[in-house]
């Protein structure tokens, strides 16, 4: 028996785009503007020093910057006590 519907696994449109869609949607956007004409309205937005303009051409440019997470868990916030307790709960 398949529960995904419970959990929210199957809305109608979670996931990714169908490669088609993207397809259309491109030449869409390349009928309304030819993209050298919106790369050189970028570059000139950037020039002037947009901050939006600046970010969305080095994300494009360099791609965006890599995200860390600090995984590292202290147990010294802890007493002995507490983690014998835990423990116990455990069992």
């Amino acid at each position: 028996m398949d529960k995904r519907k419970n959990n929210g696994g199957a809305r109608a449109n979670s996931g990714r785009a169908k490669k088609i869609d993207e397809i259309t949607l491109i030449e869409s956007m390349d009928a309304i503007a030819v993209p050298d004409v919106i790369w050189n309205a970028l570059c000139k937005k950037a020039k002037e020093g947009d901050s939006n303009a600046i970010k969305t051409w080095l994300q494009y440019r360099f791609g965006m910057p890599k995200q860390t997470i600090d995984s590292n868990v202290s147990l010294t916030d802890f007493s002995i006590k507490e983690v014998l307790e835990f423990d116990n709960l455990k069992q």
